[in-house]
């Protein structure tokens, strides 16, 4: 049996990882800054752009093998 992740699930993974890192990123901009209007721009162009990234390195993931098992239900 052969497996392999749609793209939904990297869809749905990138989305969660971004909001939790964005989140953090926010955070630290408001405590470096003092300005949440500052925060919130800077961690809005990076929720953009690095989900983006995250997305191309999920499906270039799901391609490789390594670390993969192979089981019957």
């Amino acid at each position: 049996m052969e497996m392999h992740a749609k793209p939904q699930r990297s869809i749905a993974k990138s989305v969660t990882w971004r909001i939790t890192a964005t989140l953090t990123t926010i955070l630290l901009v408001w405590i470096a800054t003092g300005r949440i209007d500052i925060a919130i721009g800077i961690g809005a162009a990076e929720f953009i752009i690095k989900i983006a990234i995250y997305y191309g390195h999920e499906r270039v993931w799901a391609r490789i093998r390594w670390g993969l098992i192979q089981y019957d239900k």
